[in-house]
């Protein structure tokens, strides 16, 4: 007699089933938990594509610019694929050195060697502009390297930022770093939040350039990393989106619009003059020269030790023993060459902003041949970002610039 266990019912012609037969050898029919089982894993399949797929779509339609392919490596970093990512970087960017070859002269900013606005002059004749930085040893200089581009004024005529190109890894002579030196008593600060950094209520700002600032913009330029990947914190408009952290390299705004680098607890603490703090990892440079450690990375101060290893776009934030703000930026550099083009630009204290491509952004607004029209340039040609980028809401927060 056949077991009900190891029978099926067979069709007849018309229709009908016959009485139950063996099934075939080795097939089991399936008890009715094990289908009720299969019917869950299917649902449960099909609802984790579809709410992947309706994460990512989100993503990928979140207000605020960002390429389709920045918004796709954040929702898989998002999404536990962080050490994925960062294996695929590393993998990339242990393979791809810099040579110790001339630079790619595509990588060599315009304004370098063209002029932006006034022509390029060497700060002895300026007079009141940052020290010449000088050219790579044993190496033909590039045009205008190390000679600092006057770029927009006050009303006095006085320069308000400067621009230059230089190269600060004597054994990768093809890495090209650029600096911004920009006048503290000429110009005001901004902090602005993203619509996604960092994050919680709504901001103040409307994540991009306020359109009152726009006719007296000097620059707009990135700020750190996302805040789940540091420590630190962030603070605007008497409410911080994360606790400020003692220790930590931060970036500060007070009262009367003057934005200086420091060490929170150290250099900085909370009181009435402050308006503005973004926080990001641990300094860079202080006391003028890159601070030990930083090829090392022990105890994970700058973030992932492999990624600070990496030969990849770079950018730092700093200040000078005068209190101007010194920007830094640069394509193929690891954390120490990043903190040593920092330290050759001028800057006493100085942080890591963001790093890798599509994140560093940095653009002077200048006159143009119109009057008094002005327009932004971009730092370097590898900044694939637009140049007014934060003219329209961003998904990232960041600062600007204005004249006093």
């Amino acid at each position: 007699m056949t077991s009900p266990s190891t029978a099926i019912a067979a069709p007849r012609p018309d229709g009908t089933s016959s009485p139950l037969l063996p099934a075939p050898p080795g097939r089991k029919a399936r008890s009715p938990r094990r289908r009720r089982w299969s019917r869950v894993a299917k649902i449960t399949l099909v609802l984790a594509i579809l709410t992947a797929g309706t994460s990512y779509g989100r993503a990928l339609t979140y207000p605020g610019s960002a390429t389709w392919q920045v918004r796709s490596v954040e929702w898989v970093r998002d999404h536990g694929g962080n050490p994925l990512v960062n294996a695929i970087e590393n993998w990339y960017y242990t393979r791809h050195v810099p040579t110790n070859g001339p630079p790619d002269p595509a990588a060599l900013p315009a304004w370098s060697h063209q002029g932006a606005g006034p022509s390029a002059v060497p700060v002895s004749n300026a007079g009141a502009g940052p020290a010449a930085i000088p050219a790579l040893p044993g190496a033909a200089p590039l045009p205008g390297e190390g000679i600092w581009v006057p770029g927009r004024a006050d009303a006095a005529k006085t320069t308000a930022v400067y621009t230059t190109l230089f190269r600060p890894d004597p054994t990768h002579a093809s890495v090209i770093a650029a600096a911004a030196w920009m006048r503290s008593s000429d110009t005001t600060a901004h902090l602005v939040a993203g619509t996604r950094e960092p994050g919680g209520n709504p901001w103040p700002g409307n994540a991009q350039v306020a359109p009152s600032d726009m006719p007296a913009l000097v620059a707009t330029f990135n700020s750190g990393w996302k805040m789940k990947d540091i420590t630190g914190g962030f603070y605007l408009a008497g409410r911080a989106g994360a606790p400020l952290v003692n220790g930590e390299a931060s970036a500060v705004i007070d009262d009367q619009g003057r934005l200086s680098i420091g060490q929170w607890g150290r250099d900085f603490t909370m009181d009435s003059h402050v308006r503005a703090v973004r926080q990001n990892l641990q300094l860079v440079v202080d006391g003028g020269v890159p601070v030990d450690g930083l090829s090392a990375n022990g105890n994970g101060r700058w973030g992932n030790s492999k990624n600070q290893l990496q030969y990849t776009a770079r950018s730092g934030l700093g200040t000078t023993a005068s209190g101007d703000l010194v920007y830094v930026a640069g394509t193929a550099m690891n954390l120490q060459t990043l903190a040593t083009a920092m330290a050759d630009a001028g800057i006493v204290r100085g942080m890591e902003l963001d790093i890798h491509s599509n994140m560093p952004s940095f653009s002077s607004w200048i006159p143009t041949e119109r009057g008094p029209t002005i327009a932004p340039v971009k730092l370097l040609p590898a900044m694939h970002r637009p140049a007014d980028r934060y003219l329209a809401p961003d998904q990232r927060d960041f600062f600007y610039l204005t004249l006093r």
